[in-house]
């Protein structure tokens, strides 16, 4: 099941970001045949997404990870598989949105790795390994580079542990190359490309419009898993720490677009008004 992202850029979103693209009315900048209007660096653009995924995972992983083991739902690796009562692991519903995004008509991508990952497959190689110990080094102050191997300019933020939980599961999972993580650490990065030094003001909104919908069905399917379950949860108006309950896919947004809307704004606020000075 696919949601309309009519329904996920909400009124919200838009209305501020309304305020800025007609009410600031800043001078444009170099337009080409592909875009009009003013262009925005694509660094802030990757400082949008990653604030909007990281809510979005923080949502995810205490709102409904967390304090639904509390009340008996389960999470784990093997989430997908038929007769599996469990939903994502927040690094899996991580990677679900980056498979989301592959199938966008955007051409922004998302990788997590690690260098301590539990699968190897997320493991940095080569560039992306040095500049993600370069932000080990610097205490995790975030990369900007572009990778001339992919021809896409390229953004790592760090990948914190979020909850007493997210350390506790890497740490007494049987694979992990690393058992002693603790709450604030940096376990990874997340990796973001796009192929355009710039973007338009509309660009940007439809972009952030694609990464909700991308969210938006990752909690869709969990919900169709949830279904499923021998024992499912009441799904509607209720979150897990009210009983063994997951609220409906348009609360659970309603609550992320309100956790998100106000920092993207501010985003563009921001660059505007170094753009003035």
């Amino acid at each position: 099941m696919k949601i309309n992202r009519i329904d996920i850029v909400t009124l919200s979103l838009l209305g501020v970001l309304g305020i800025y693209l007609f009410a600031q009315s800043p001078s444009p900048l170099v337009e080409n045949e592909h875009a009009k209007g003013e262009q925005i660096s694509v660094n802030t653009l990757f400082e949008m997404v990653a604030e909007e995924n990281n809510k979005a995972r923080r949502l995810w992983t205490g709102k409904i990870v967390v304090a639904g083991q509390k009340m008996g739902l389960k999470f784990g690796e093997e989430w997908h598989k038929n007769g599996v009562d469990e939903g994502p692991l927040p690094a899996l519903y991580l990677r679900e949105v980056a498979r989301n995004l592959e199938k966008s008509p955007v051409p922004l991508s998302l990788f997590l790795g690690s260098d301590f990952p539990i699968s190897a497959a997320n493991k940095f190689k080569g560039f992306q390994a040095e500049a993600f110990q370069k932000m080990r080094d610097t205490n995790g102050e975030a990369q900007f580079f572009y990778s001339a191997d992919v021809k896409r300019y390229t953004a790592m933020f760090t990948d914190n542990v979020v909850v007493d939980g997210c350390a506790t599961c890497h740490n007494e999972h049987p694979d992990s190359p690393k058992t002693d993580w603790k709450l604030n650490d940096i376990m990874g990065a997340t990796t973001w490309a796009y192929p355009e030094k710039f973007v338009t003001r509309d660009e940007a909104v439809h972009i952030l419009s694609e990464l909700r919908t991308a969210i938006a069905n990752v909690y869709i399917a969990y919900l169709e898993k949830v279904k499923t379950f021998q024992e499912p949860p009441e799904i509607g108006s209720k979150w897990p720490a009210d009983g063994y309950s997951v609220p409906k896919t348009s609360i659970f947004l309603k609550h992320f677009e309100n956790l998100a809307s106000a920092d993207s704004l501010a985003f563009l606020l921001k660059r505007d008004e170094l753009k003035k000075k």
